[in-house]
């Protein structure tokens, strides 16, 4: 996956709370057998009207955010199912960031596979993000993963991040890479296990113990 070290772009403000994986992207658009193209269906409840037409007063479909790739938004993000298409769709619209005062915690993990950075804040900073981008959409934002840093025209602010997270996202590694990383520690721990246990090996062990060859 693309490294995440640092992020600068610009923000949309979507401050709701409690915004679940279902209003991210409805179940009716799951259907698809590809990871990409979701983007488009990316709250399509309150983007699209019944008929499908673009409802001009939602915030991304607005002119002056259709370029945002940092989210501001409400506590509570990404609760209900544990669908990955949410942050499948939050990334292939564009968006690198997450901002809020706090995820789900499945949701989090998912966007962390993907190399998409959820950071939590506190409140009044949120806000105060969410107020610059209304005022000025043209607005910068700069994160720094390695400083855990989100600096913005009047606003400063650190963040907490697990380790494992930071690392992962630093290196543009997976689940996967992140398991071969330790290849060699595998091995030796294969190396010392008792040959009667079962060992990746082998093809298996008999009732008795004794391994195949």
């Amino acid at each position: 996956m693309e490294k995440m070290v640092t992020h600068t772009g610009r923000m949309a403000p979507l401050v709701r709370p409690n915004i679940d994986t279902d209003q991210i992207i409805p179940q009716r658009f799951l259907k698809r057998i590809e990871r990409a193209g979701f983007g488009r269906f990316l709250f399509a409840d309150w983007a699209e009207d019944e008929e499908g037409e673009p409802i001009a007063s939602f915030v991304l479909n607005r002119p002056e955010y259709r370029q945002a790739s940092v989210l501001i938004t409400g506590r509570n993000f990404g609760s209900g199912s544990s669908r990955e298409h949410a942050p499948w769709s939050l990334q292939d619209r564009g968006f690198r960031v997450i901002i809020a005062p706090s995820f789900a915690d499945i949701f989090r993990a998912n966007c962390c596979k993907i190399g998409l950075l959820a950071v939590e804040l506190a409140p009044d900073q949120v806000e105060a993000l969410a107020a610059l981008a209304e005022d000025d959409p043209a607005a910068i934002v700069t994160v720094d993963l390695e400083a855990q840093t989100v600096s913005a025209p009047g606003v400063d602010a650190d963040f907490n991040i697990d380790p494992f997270v930071k690392h992962s996202l630093i290196n543009g590694i997976d689940g996967i890479a992140a398991t071969l990383e330790r290849a060699h520690m595998i091995t030796e721990y294969e190396e010392l296990r008792p040959g009667f246990r079962p060992s990746l090996r082998g093809s298996g062990a008999t009732n008795n113990g004794e391994r195949h060859g």
